[in-house]
């Protein structure tokens, strides 16, 4: 088995950056109140202006890209493959995974949800709601608060989801950590966990991380030609390889 971390891949394929050098949160710091939950629940105000980021959010427009394609094709050539992702674009999805075989771990920005009778739906639903005049618009089962089905800031993880992917990890044999900076708890914590059951752990991030000292391999190179190189040379080999995993934060 084996596992892999990556925002960097979405970066490819133009989503921004939150947490890095040039990221949203570092240059607005008021933006992270639109996706805290404590704020988000109380105050109309910062859910009209969530809304409206969300009908601006580059994530439901973008394209899966060569690091995207190069875990598909990782997963048809016979090597067992698992994703576990923090981000919530769906483009492994998009890309021809499985859906079985990727794990959400900060939800997906492609769905909404009730936050009182957790009823669902896609996101594209809620926004043509907003483009009818609607610049919060209620749950219309019960009338309760509606965000998108991603976690928080101030939210816990889904429990079910992270002991999965606790335990795809401690079972991996290869472990990929890309574009993650690893500093995301407890999401972070599997590249540790790995290491410590004997996965190979390789670190693939253009910045340096809390888990590159125990890395078998730290590569710097782009996503975009890292991954497919380094994932195309496991496509030969059996499927005792294990699965595959990936992270972004």
């Amino acid at each position: 088995m084996g596992s892999l971390l990556h925002p960097p891949i979405p970066c490819d394929s133009g989503i921004p950056d939150y947490r890095g050098p040039g990221g949203l949160w570092r240059r607005d710091p008021e933006a992270e109140k639109l996706v805290t939950y404590e704020y988000y629940m109380r105050d109309p105000e910062i859910r009209r202006r969530s809304w409206q980021m969300r009908r601006k959010n580059r994530a439901l427009r973008a394209e899966p890209n060569a690091a995207h394609r190069a875990i598909v094709d990782l997963e048809r050539s016979g090597v067992p493959v698992r994703v576990i992702t923090q981000n919530v674009d769906g483009l492994h999805q998009l890309a021809g995974l499985p859906a079985r075989k990727v794990l959400e771990l900060h939800g997906s920005a492609r769905q909404f949800i009730c936050t009182k009778c957790h009823a669902r739906g896609p996101m594209e639903d809620a926004l043509a709601r907003l483009d009818a005049g609607e610049d919060d618009p209620p749950c219309l089962e019960c009338g309760g608060i509606l965000k998108s089905a991603t976690v928080m800031f101030g939210q816990r993880l889904d429990p079910v989801v992270l002991a999965e992917a606790v335990a795809i990890t401690k079972a991996c044999q290869l472990f990929f950590a890309v574009g993650s900076s690893l500093q995301v708890q407890p999401a972070a914590g599997l590249a540790g966990i790995a290491a410590d059951h004997g996965a190979r752990l390789t670190v693939i991030n253009a910045e340096p991380t809390p888990y590159d000292e125990i890395a078998d391999e730290v590569v710097r190179e782009p996503i975009g030609t890292a991954l497919p190189r380094l994932l195309g040379s496991l496509g030969g080999h059996d499927g005792d390889q294990g699965d595959q995993g990936d992270q972004g934060d």
